[in-house]
């Protein structure tokens, strides 16, 4: 499984600087944003359905794997 890394109390102005700041070292983003108002967006760059679906289920191994350790740090 591909490396996760928590993004726990990391602000969007940092995430995005990142991002800028490696751009030629991204292959794909997906992204989704709660807004203030509770509305929800979310999408995927210029991606395969198949790499869409190893994200997701890479991030779900990251978040199970906090469950199942006791490691609450990236729950709500």
């Amino acid at each position: 499984m591909s490396d996760i890394y928590s993004l726990h109390g990391t602000t969007v102005a940092e995430i995005f600087s990142s991002g800028l700041d490696n751009l030629d070292q991204i292959e794909a983003v997906a992204v989704s944003v709660v807004w203030k108002d509770g509305q929800v967006t979310a999408g995927a760059s210029n991606t395969t359905n198949e790499r869409l679906a190893f994200m997701l289920l890479a991030l779900e191994h990251h978040i199970k794997s906090g469950l199942f350790s006791g490691n609450q740090q990236d729950q709500p």
